[in-house]
């Protein structure tokens, strides 16, 4: 009679499910005596086809015969079975079928065999799928959370369980975000919750989590959410998986920190300002207080000591307490690490120190104050040394208090890091500061210190060097005392910034100096002085020397002369700004002088223009950084100049101080020389001039007539040495001269002797043999007076003398 096993309705997706498997009973002798419709479909048999029949002939194939034989053994030995068999098909064709075999025991005691069949392959993908959802909750470790529509928790696997220290069994029934702490677990539970309602996944999103157990240890987790829902579509709960991520995202806050400080640190060639941006950088997101402390020959721009065992300069402090002052001293304040502290180790040393736990009495303490600072008893310390290219040039401290965690290796590694970026960039400031300090020595040396005492003029002056400019420029002014009373006034400008800047300037004014000596006209003083930049041009080409940066050519300069006895100013300029004068009633002009070629250009003429100055008017130099300032215009640097020196009586120093606060920024971009000169005019009465015959007597008259002037000014002391000077000097100038001879007396801070005539001839000085019977007249000369020498005019020459006032 034939069998067949009914199947209910079902809505399961197993395959060994009734409406999806094959099924088939044997009796104890392996003859089939039930088989179903699913069976028909699969293998193609009828049931009348295979009912009564012996499994093993009709549906094994003869090769797979030892297989299933083994597997009836297994079945009477265990009582059941389950595999993988290659099932004959009516056609002839093998099909495998994962095939699972019970026994089923009947009233009479006679025992039968239930076998269910399914597709091997859908059997291995249920096995499959069996096997994911058993490892997503046994072995993955990633956390997943399966949370109930009532918001309590239905199961979670391992990974939770290792993550939250508590058993999975005890999470069932649980309310949603029990074990967090209170503010973790509203979030928590509101993110739950807007899953469920939205049905909208959440994908990878960061969170942060502390468990009530641990509430001091923040824990970054990476959270996806999706909503379970059963095939009619009604909601199951959600399921959250929770990935602990708190490794990587700091690592990537490391990242971010490193990236950070790259783009601040070393801003600035300043040690001080780099060791604050340092600090800056660690607070609050490493520390939750730092300071910086730095040898002190380092914030001179000295090279420190191999081993810094002399006070460091407590250089920056930073801390998350707002009331905590910041050291803004550039120079630091002293600080001194006793023996056997951290930072006395590691500045020995130059190892970094890492101490997880302080004892609970250690307190950050206030450097100027030395009190302990409010609520910020810390816990943890890191002492980083600061070293570079094998010099330690100081340490970094970095404390928590307010940061719940201790620092840890990676900490240490990442302070290591900053503190080495950091100080490279303070050893390069330090260096600039070095070269600064050397150039600014040098510059320093080279300007004129003080004024010279001259009676011309009165002068008042400013230099001010660049702020921002990379070391110190090359202007300068001078004030140079000439004979007759005159004096030159220059003001110069060479090109670029640093030493080649400074040093080149220092040969400029040296040889101003020497050229002023000569009493060379302007003009022919700026010939001169083109010349020489030429020259040095030439020498550093040849020397391939010459850089972008080290250019000679673009050098200005402004040489004036003014006489207090004529009044007459004569000046010339070398592609200089325009000098400003003020007449004594306030009227300002500018001198217009002709254009001059800037030094170094060769082969372009020079003029000098000549002005008569009323006493008291105010000469004003300077070099273009005085009205080139960025923010503002030439035109308009020139009006607020012009309205400074208005008054002409007002003193000179306020002068200076009034053109300064008008035009000068706070931080000016280059170098500032300004030199304001008041002019004065010699008395009358304080010279005397006559025209001498050239005759054989004109030695003798000129005795007589000094003799008689010198009485007069009550100078009778220097009569016989300024007679025996004139004497030899007029006849100087009768033997090799030419009229008009002119003598002239100028009594001012010396005596000064001068004899004119229109010849060019120049006399010599030199030794006289003892045969000779003369040429002791010049050698004379000199042996009577402080200074002596010959200056030249377009009409001939002076040769002039000077004697103090005093006597020998």
């Amino acid at each position: 009679m034939e069998k067949r096993i009914t199947v209910l309705s079902e809505s399961d997706d197993d395959p060994f499910a009734l409406h999806n498997a094959a099924s088939a009973v044997l009796d104890d002798r392996g003859n089939v005596v039930a088989w179903s419709r699913r069976a028909e479909e699969l293998l193609g048999f009828a049931g009348p086809e295979v009912i009564g029949r012996p499994a093993l002939d009709v549906l094994i194939d003869p090769g797979d015969l030892t297989a299933a034989k083994a597997a009836r053994a297994t079945c009477r030995r265990d009582g059941g079975w389950f595999g993988v068999l290659a099932v004959r098909h009516r056609s002839g064709r093998l099909v495998e079928m994962g095939v699972r075999v019970g026994a089923l025991q009947r009233r009479d005691d006679v025992r039968e065999w239930l076998l269910v069949g399914a597709p091997a392959a859908e059997v291995l993908e249920q096995q499959r799928d069996r096997a994911v959802l058993d490892g997503l909750f046994r072995r993955c470790p990633i956390g997943l959370v399966v949370h109930s529509p009532d918001l309590t928790v239905l199961r979670v696997n391992r990974a939770i369980e290792q993550f939250a220290g508590v058993p999975a069994a005890e999470f069932r029934g649980m309310p949603t975000g029990t074990l967090l702490v209170s503010e973790d677990a509203r979030r928590s539970v509101d993110r739950v919750r807007q899953v469920m309602e939205s049905g909208r996944s959440l994908v990878s999103t960061e969170q942060y989590a502390r468990l009530e157990r641990d509430p001091t240890r923040v824990r970054a987790a990476s959270v996806s959410a999706f909503r379970l829902e059963d095939p009619a579509g009604r909601v199951l709960g959600v399921a959250e998986t929770v990935e602990d991520v708190t490794e990587r995202h700091r690592a990537r806050l490391r990242l971010a920190l490193l990236d950070k400080a790259g783009a601040r640190m070393g801003s600035t060639l300043d040690v001080g300002e780099t060791a604050r941006e340092l600090a800056d950088v660690m607070v609050p997101h490493l520390a939750d207080f730092v300071s910086v402390d730095l040898s002190q020959p380092v914030m001179r721009g000295e090279e420190p000591a191999h081993a810094l065992t002399v006070p460091v300069a407590r250089v920056a402090v930073r801390s998350v307490v707002a009331q905590q002052p910041d050291a803004r001293n550039p120079q630091g304040e002293r600080v001194h690490f006793a023996p056997g502290t951290p930072q006395a180790r590691c500045l020995a040393d130059g190892r970094p120190v890492l101490e997880p736990v302080l004892s609970p009495d250690w307190f950050w303490a206030d450097p100027r104050r030395g009190e302990p600072a409010p609520d910020l008893s810390a816990h943890s310390l890191i002492v980083v040394p600061l070293a570079a290219r094998g010099l330690v040039l100081g340490v970094m401290s970095l404390w928590r208090a307010r940061h719940p965690e201790p620092f840890e290796v990676d900490d240490l590694t990442l302070a290591q890091e900053l503190a080495s970026r950091a100080a490279v960039s303070i050893d390069n400031a330090r260096r600039f500061t070095q070269q600064q300090q050397t150039a600014s020595t040098l510059q320093r040396a080279l300007l004129p210190r003080t004024v010279p005492h001259q009676s011309a003029v009165d002068v008042a002056h400013r230099y001010l060097p660049a702020s921002t400019a990379p070391g110190p420029g090359g202007d300068w002014f001078d004030v140079i005392p000439l004979s007759g009373a005159r004096v030159a006034l220059v003001v110069g400008d060479v090109a670029g910034h640093g030493l080649h800047a400074a040093a080149t300037m220092g040969r400029l004014r040296t040889a101003v100096h020497t050229l002023a000596t000569l009493d060379l006209e302007p003009d022919e003083v700026l010939s001169r002085l083109d010349d020489l930049v030429n020259i040095l041009a030439a020498e550093q080409e040849t020397a391939g020397q010459l850089s972008a940066v080290e250019q000679v050519v673009g050098a200005t300069c402004l040489y004036a002369v003014y006489d207090p006895v004529s009044r007459q100013c004569v000046a010339a300029r070398a592609g200089h700004p325009l000098p400003v004068v003020t007449g004594a009633d306030g009227q300002v002009t500018m001198l217009d002088l002709p254009p001059g070629p800037p030094l170094g250009l060769g082969g372009l003429p020079f003029e000098s223009r000549e002005i008569e100055l009323a006493e008291g008017s105010l000469l004003t130099l300077y070099t273009n950084g005085l009205i080139g300032e960025a923010h503002i215009d030439v035109d308009t640097g020139l009006q607020r100049l012009r309205a400074a020196l208005t008054h002409p009586a007002d003193p000179l120093e306020q002068t200076c101080q009034a053109v300064v606060e008008s035009l000068v920024a706070a931080q000016p971009a280059d170098d500032i020389a300004l030199l304001v000169a008041r002019t004065r005019v010699l008395p009358p009465e304080n010279v005397a001039s006559w025209h001498l015959p050239l005759q054989p007597t004109a030695a003798a008259h000129a005795r007589t007539l000094i003799t008689t002037q010198l009485a007069r000014w009550g100078l009778e002391h220097l009569s016989f040495s300024t007679e025996l000077i004139a004497s030899e000097l007029v006849t100087n100038a009768y033997r090799y001269g030419s009229e008009p001879v002119t003598l002239r007396l100028i009594r001012e801070r010396s005596l000064v002797c001068e004899v004119a005539d229109a010849s060019h001839t120049a006399p010599h000085l030199r030794r006289a043999r003892t045969t000779d019977e003369g040429g002791r007249g010049l050698f004379l000369v000199a042996q009577l007076t402080e200074r002596w020498g010959t200056r030249y005019t377009r009409e001939g020459k002076t040769v002039w003398t000077e004697q103090p006032l005093l006597g020998p």
